[in-house]
């Protein structure tokens, strides 16, 4: 199982590090990762991905410079550092672990997902 935590209500322009973290090392060590959210009446979307050795990262657009996606293969633990928060960037965020060892943006990559932690950036 995967668990998500670490989000928060922040002020737009503040930070926060959300930490996702595996019941067995199992389950994500050889795996691609990826972070996603929901907004209110929105879909939910891509926001980063890594791969199993942590040398490879995508981000989407929205996030691109203000968000960093990171893992540490012996905690088994997966991060994703926000900075320069912004209202829109609320959402539930989910982290999930993917299919195959590469960093993914498509959601059907992903086998295992946390059950989501809340960020609220209030302007």
């Amino acid at each position: 199982q995967l668990q998500a935590s670490g989000g928060g209500l922040v002020q737009a322009g503040g930070s926060l590090r959300l930490s996702c973290a595996a019941s067995r090392r199992t389950l994500i060590s050889n795996n691609g990762m990826g972070w996603f959210r929901q907004a209110p009446g929105k879909e939910r979307e891509i926001v980063a991905a890594i791969n199993w050795r942590g040398d490879d990262t995508t981000y989407s657009d929205s996030v691109k410079g203000r968000f960093t996606i990171s893992r540490d293969r012996r905690e088994n633990t997966v991060y994703l550092q926000m900075d320069s928060l912004k209202p829109e960037d609320t959402a539930v965020y989910y982290c999930a672990a993917g299919r195959g060892s590469a960093a993914s943006t498509r959601s059907e990559s992903y086998h295992y997902w946390g059950q989501g932690t809340l960020v609220t950036v209030s302007s």
